[in-house]
């Protein structure tokens, strides 16, 4: 078993759910994925690989997976959720107002932000969300 079907079958299993190749797939897809998608294309997306596989299996996979905590929504200034599967570095992102890009990035920031709190508050930080929007280098500059 892979290491991602390891770690989904302990999540499951920890759930008292069951792995099966529909939520296998959905997830793997999640972690091929280069960008974030919304609920549509990660449908296409499986679909193709399997044509079995309903809208509704997706959207309640990837609910139980977020629960699970295998995969984050996010919002991406958007009325609808984009899914990425979670990763173990953290990591921001930066949505252009214009064209709609994402950029994700890192800042040692966060954790010094995260840091001081832990110190000054004595909370412990489980989860950090940090979104950032405006307008990317190419629609700032088009902007003129």
């Amino acid at each position: 078993m892979s290491d991602l079907g390891k770690r989904l079958h302990d999540a499951l299993r920890s759930a008292g759910r069951r792995l099966t190749p529909q939520r296998r797939l959905i997830l793997q897809v999640l972690e091929e994925s280069n960008g974030h998608l919304d609920a549509e294309a990660l449908y296409d997306q499986v679909k193709a690989r399997d044509p079995d596989v309903s809208l509704t299996t997706v959207y309640r996979t990837v609910a139980l997976l977020r629960e699970i905590g295998m995969v984050e929504e996010h919002r991406l200034g958007e009325d609808h959720g984009h899914y990425e599967a979670v990763r173990q570095e953290p990591h921001y992102h930066f949505t252009c107002q214009r064209c709609g890009k994402v950029i994700e990035f890192d800042t040692p920031l966060v954790a010094r932000i995260e840091q001081a709190l832990r110190e000054q508050e004595g909370v412990q930080v489980t989860s950090t969300y940090l979104h950032v929007s405006g307008y990317c280098a190419l629609c700032r500059d088009s902007a003129g």
